[in-house]
């Protein structure tokens, strides 16, 4: 891919994240990519916050369908719109804008990578949160040997638009907290290298702003069953592999 044929779209999906959405586009725009917002059937007036302008778009969806199927959505979009990249970027001030340069500067020498942020967590991050990752991304590691694959969770990233989409006309799995896990390991069974970028991730208080929709009974359970998902399937291609390569002995 050329430099000219690098066209890259901020994507932030958000669902009933308040005032701090519009101080996270406000964060983005500054940075100076186009900026699509995917309202996913918010009911708590945010939308009303924004208007379109230049170098910045809504998508408003009728029903909350989930982190996942807000970034489909939006993916779609931009497939149609000519973008070849996607930075998605959390609307409760998780991820860090002012890194957005960075992560888009290591997508366009990289292009048919995906950027992965490695997050730096301060004191506020919640312990419980934390110690979970830590099995998710162990989980991601086995699931995708040789990946590269650091932080599966985090969910500020690059992705190269054609797999992606590729990806998520695989199924109708990935709608909700499990599409972030589950897309980088898809993305790499199909060949796409993991790039790891250090950022800040920041957790934000109630007076701040913050706004979490992380169920922790509902969720883990969401991510256990991805996890089994992608064993299965990881020994699948495994005794797949094996019987094309003993055909061809």
């Amino acid at each position: 891919m050329t430099a000219a044929r690098f066209r890259p779209l901020v994507l932030i999906p958000s669902y009933n994240t308040g005032p701090r959405l519009a101080e996270t586009v406000r964060e983005a725009r500054a940075q100076g990519a186009p900026v699509l917002v995917v309202i996913d059937g918010s009911d708590d007036g945010s939308a009303d916050l924004l208007e379109p302008a230049p170098g910045l778009e809504l998508l408003v969806l009728a029903a909350n369908g989930g982190k996942g199927a807000a970034v489909a959505a939006g993916a779609r979009a931009a497939g149609a719109r000519g973008f070849t990249h996607l930075l998605t970027l959390d609307a409760d001030g998780q991820h860090p804008a002012t890194a957005i340069p960075a992560f888009l500067a290591a997508a366009a020498a990289a292009p048919t990578a995906m950027i992965l942020g490695w997050p730096l967590f301060g004191p506020e991050a919640p312990a419980a949160r934390v110690r979970g990752r830590r099995i998710s991304n162990a989980l991601a590691k086995i699931e995708a040997p040789g990946g590269g694959i650091g932080d599966c969770l985090f969910g500020f990233r690059v992705y190269p638009l054609a797999p992606l989409l590729a990806v998520l006309a695989e199924g109708r799995w990935m709608r909700g907290f499990d599409f972030d896990p589950e897309v980088a390991v898809r993305l790499a069974w199909r060949g796409v290298r993991a790039v790891n970028l250090p950022a800040p991730c920041r957790y934000l208080g109630a007076a701040e702003g913050g706004v979490s929709h992380f169920r922790y009974g509902r969720d883990n359970l969401l991510l256990a069953g991805m996890h089994l998902r992608l064993l299965a399937g990881m020994v699948r291609r495994r005794l797949l592999g094996r019987g094309e390569r003993h055909r061809q002995r």
